[in-house]
């Protein structure tokens, strides 16, 4: 029961965050431009209906397990996913560098993981670093999977910095990098998040491939 009641409350917090992030971006920039450039805020609304209606579809489908026993969890989120988490952050503001390197037949666990450490990557930069350039990569070889999503930061013409992203055991009362690190956890992986020495902010993944878990 417990394993059951964490495995939702990490994916209503991965959808809620991300999509609600990515929202409230669009909302406010809408909001600066709909007196100047009333073409750029309706597109900004599209971009809040297309993610609202996503938001509301995936919350159907985690909140049906919760109301019929034995229910299956329906469609989940995979890497042929990936392409249209990187197009939700462009449209956000974070210009997303996508490559990916996985070989067919991983599970659907593994494939749910990988999908969301990268939804939450990218939510954080749509968050603390929008407008900015991200690389997420995604990689396989006989042993192990690498995720390596390293965003530029927020453009040094800022006024005001956003708040600083740190590594998870110093991020109080945070729930999007430790489910990261819960994610990895659980397959027998390791997760670092932290500032990069050139700007920005990256977050390595390493999750062994099926049947190569350690104890």
């Amino acid at each position: 029961m417990d394993e059951e009641r964490l495995w939702i409350a990490r994916e209503l917090h991965d959808i809620v965050s991300h999509n609600l992030s990515l929202i409230a971006v669009k909302a406010g920039a809408a909001g600066h431009v709909a007196e100047a450039d009333p073409r750029e805020a309706r597109a900004a609304l599209k971009v809040i209906e297309e993610t609202s209606r996503s938001a509301l579809a995936e919350m159907r489908r985690t909140l049906g397990v919760l109301r019929t026993e034995g229910a299956p969890l329906g469609p989940v989120p995979d890497l042929d996913d990936l392409g249209s988490l990187t197009a939700e952050a462009g449209r956000a503001g974070v210009e997303v560098d996508l490559t990916l390197h996985a070989p067919e037949g991983l599970t659907e666990g593994t494939q749910l993981t990988i999908y969301r450490i990268v939804q939450e990557a990218l939510t954080n930069a749509v968050r603390h670093a929008a407008p900015t350039r991200c690389r997420v990569v995604v990689e396989t070889d006989a042993r192990e999977i690498r995720i390596d999503i390293e965003d530029e930061g927020p453009p040094s013409v800022l006024s005001v910095p956003p708040a600083p992203r740190r590594a998870v055991g110093e991020l109080p009362g945070g729930h999007g990098l430790l489910g990261m690190r819960e994610r990895a956890t659980m397959y027998c992986g390791s997760f670092k998040a932290g500032p990069r020495p050139e700007g920005g902010f990256a977050v390595p993944v390493r999750l062994p491939v099926e049947g190569n878990e350690q104890p």
